[in-house]
């Protein structure tokens, strides 16, 4: 919430809230096995598989999980619907979304007053117009995870009530990893008997051809708004990658919207094995991606951020000056490091910043198709 209100401010746009959320429990993984200290175990593939503990019957899959990560989701939707629909979000009051440990963030001050001045501009408004803003006082929050376990997306996809076609009940928005790519598998059969939106992994060894001819198969209709690209190069492989893909898709016109997941591509171990990324890297692929889209007359309408609230040690660098030797100290992911409070605060800061200055030099971000920005 309080991202997107920076985002908001920054852009003057409408933000899509979209969260990692109430689904994502299965893990697609490079190895089939993982050795620690001379033994090897079948590796860890999400809550929905198996469990995280290095141990030959916690790596053992266990069909059950798949109830208890559907009811978990359930819960997990349920909790958000109560806390939006009861008031959390409503924007008169965005103290609610206040984290206790938090006051102390280098960020905090810049975010109080930006909150000061958006509800005091909210509270002129409805002044002069003589009625409550309705739209401010509820958001909007959706859902997404990699579409990877077939059998527990099958079991959820149905038919509803007046709409042609068949939906993912288990999501708002699947999307096609990088591993289950190939058109003649599963997964990509899967999807393009679905009406949901569907994001598309795009990573380094992507072929424009290989991209252009899975759009094709995914959206035959070419519906605008179905496909999402979420494009993850590394800070050092964007500048050669991105253009080639935008390239070819505004060569063929299909109609996509580019997002950008600056986490994935700038992953790397320390020496002592613990899994991180870098801030400095994440921002730079992200500030390399606003460039190139500008160039290219496309628009950057979104970004992928793995992150918590929680006051996490697990990826190195931000406002906070975090070292290689600080991420033993709260290191809690049991896969991928998170950026935490600080550090998420500061890159939507950091994106609002950059969007803010386009916008004041009348440079929007692209000319070209493009769409509302998502967080």
């Amino acid at each position: 919430m309080q991202m997107s209100f920076v985002l908001i401010y920054g852009s003057m746009k409408k933000v899509v809230r979209v969260g990692r959320i109430a689904g994502q429990y299965a893990k697609p993984r490079s190895n089939d096995k993982e050795t620690i200290e001379g033994e090897t175990l079948d590796v860890y593939r999400g809550d929905l598989v198996n469990r995280a503990p290095f141990t030959s019957s916690d790596r053992v899959p266990d069909p059950e999980l798949l109830l208890r990560g559907y009811e978990r989701a359930a819960l997990t939707l349920n909790f958000i619907r109560g806390l939006t629909a009861g008031g959390f979000a409503d924007m008169h009051h965005p103290e609610n979304w206040d984290l206790d440990f938090a006051s102390e963030s280098p960020r905090a001050a810049q975010y109080h007053e930006m909150v000061e001045s958006i509800t005091n501009s909210l509270r002129f408004m409805e002044a002069v117009m003589g009625r409550s803003i309705k739209q401010s006082e509820a958001v909007e929050v959706f859902t997404s995870h990699e579409a990877l376990h077939l059998e527990y997306e099958q079991a959820q996809t149905r038919r509803v009530p007046r709409r042609d076609g068949w939906y993912n009940m288990s999501t708002h928005f699947p999307w096609l990893g990088y591993r289950t790519r190939d058109v003649n598998g599963a997964h990509v059969e899967y999807l393009k008997g679905i009406c949901n939106p569907v994001g598309i992994k795009v990573g380094p060894k992507f072929d424009p051809d290989e991209l252009v001819n899975l759009i094709r198969i995914l959206n035959p209709e070419e519906e605008e708004g179905k496909i999402i690209l979420i494009h993850r190069y590394g800070a050092g492989g964007v500048a050669e990658k991105l253009p080639v893909i935008i390239d070819a898709i505004q060569e063929v016109g299909l109609n996509v919207l580019h997002t950008c997941d600056p986490m994935h591509g700038n992953t790397f171990s320390t020496n002592s094995g613990i899994k991180t990324r870098s801030f400095d890297k994440i921002f730079s692929e992200l500030e390399s991606q606003f460039r190139i889209h500008e160039e290219k007359g496309t628009i950057l309408g979104g970004v992928h951020l793995e992150l918590t609230g929680d006051n996490v040690t697990e990826c190195i660098g931000g406002v906070s000056n975090l070292g290689e030797p600080d991420l033993e100290r709260a290191y809690k992911s049991a896969v991928d490091p998170r950026l935490n409070y600080d550090q998420a605060m500061e890159m939507a800061f950091s994106i609002a910043e950059h969007m803010k200055t386009k916008r004041s030099n009348g440079n929007g971000n692209g000319s070209k198709g493009g769409s509302e920005p998502t967080a």
